[in-house]
């Protein structure tokens, strides 16, 4: 199986995420370590989000790379990196809806945000191992 280490980062940021948000329902004192939480695995997933991008970008000189393909791993993936990845994100946003949606002015809101970190590395597995079809052009032999 290729890229073992974004999915394991996928199911941690996602574990962490859910584990913070749960203990934060729970102890309004844990609800600031729930955000920090919820901004760093934000800001970790617009940087896999733009390296998925970056890499993409270079390999789309060969191949025909869709969004659906590359962020939602369409057609790009194998079923089980599909569920693993897809799994990791669906799990994010359930529980950033669910547990904003139980104290929605708060901290815990911030968990709106985490589904970013999902999208992103599902981009980066897509980009750096996914598979797409040859790009026509590349096909009939045109340089470009």
């Amino acid at each position: 199986m290729n890229g073992p280490g974004i999915i394991r980062a996928a199911f941690a940021g996602t574990a962490v995420f859910l584990v913070a948000a749960v203990a934060a329902l729970g102890a309004s004192s844990l609800e600031l370590a729930a955000v920090i939480v919820d901004l760093l695995l934000f800001a970790g997933g617009v940087i896999a989000f733009l390296w998925a991008y970056a890499v993409a970008i270079r390999r789309s000189r060969e191949v025909l790379i869709g969004i659906g393909g590359l962020y939602f791993l369409q057609e790009s993936a194998p079923r089980p990196i599909q569920i693993r990845l897809l799994g990791a994100l669906a799990a994010e946003v359930v529980g950033a809806f669910a547990t904003a949606g139980v104290r929605p002015f708060s901290g815990l809101a911030f968990g709106v945000l985490v589904p970013v970190w999902g999208l992103g590395l599902c981009g980066l597995w897509a980009a750096r191992y996914g598979t797409f079809p040859p790009r026509a052009d590349r096909e009939r032999g045109a340089g470009g």
